[in-house]
């Protein structure tokens, strides 16, 4: 079994100091890798960053990390992105990596991803410059994400999100905003290319269970949803299918 642990919509701020670092301690004992599904700051600057990557410093587990919309808000995504490298915390957006821990070898592909809607409810690249942009991004950030998965020589592959997916996950948000919250095309990508588990963020007031069309373990793992510092899963590597918490 490969125990993976994972949170996303931390949003620490300048107060936040010590309040992540004590429920990290044990971490070793229950997951061999912590996976940051964005949202990592409030507002996402450099100060921000450098608070976090301190409570994130010496972790006794690799973290694998992408940003959310929130750490991008002050347009200092790289910033943030260097900060918390400077700790050892590796940061994806269309990149993958490749682990060796407990039970075998993990690979992780991931991307912030972006916005669109889903089956039904979607826009299209028709219309506007804007509109065009807007789904014309989401389609670039799902087809590399597609390609990353798909270069992933390991025994299990994870999709690392921000974005969802799947609507399954987002049941408890207001519908209205859906099309803000994912894309379809993200799980288009990921089914094309497999994976044994996606987990996202972004979504405070959704659920935390969700599959893919092609049947794809999905879990928000947000804060505000999942209620604790973290969500321990473990994957079989003998059995892709089985998903069970730790």
């Amino acid at each position: 079994m490969i125990n993976v642990a994972a949170v996303g919509d931390v949003h620490f701020g300048l107060d936040s100091v010590g309040t992540l670092r004590p429920e990290l301690s044990h971490l070793a004992e229950v997951a061999s890798v912590l996976l940051l599904a964005g949202d990592l700051t409030r507002i996402g600057t450099r100060e921000e960053a450098r608070t976090l990557a301190n409570e994130l410093e010496g972790l006794p587990v690799p973290a694998v990390a992408v940003l959310g919309n929130h750490d991008h808000h002050s347009d200092e995504g790289d910033a943030v992105r260097a900060e918390l490298e400077t700790v050892g915390v590796r940061v994806l957006e269309g990149e993958r990596t490749q682990l060796p821990v407990a039970g075998g070898t993990l690979g992780v592909a991931g991307t912030k991803g972006f916005g669109g809607g889903f089956a039904g409810a979607s826009g299209t690249e028709f219309g506007e410059p804007e509109m065009k942009a807007f789904i014309a991004h989401t389609r670039r950030l799902a087809e590399r994400l597609h390609d990353d998965l798909v270069a992933l020589d390991t025994d299990v592959r994870v999709a690392l999100l921000h974005y969802s997916p799947v609507n399954d996950t987002l049941v408890g948000e207001r519908l209205e905003i859906f099309p803000f919250l994912g894309s379809y095309l993200l799980a288009e990508a990921i089914d094309a290319a497999g994976a044994d588990l996606v987990v996202h963020g972004h979504a405070h007031g959704g659920t935390e269970k969700g599959v893919t069309p092609g049947g794809i373990h999905v879990r928000n793992v947000a804060q505000p949803v999942i209620r604790a510092s973290y969500r321990t899963y473990c994957l079989d590597p003998a059995c892709p299918t089985a998903l069970t918490r730790c």
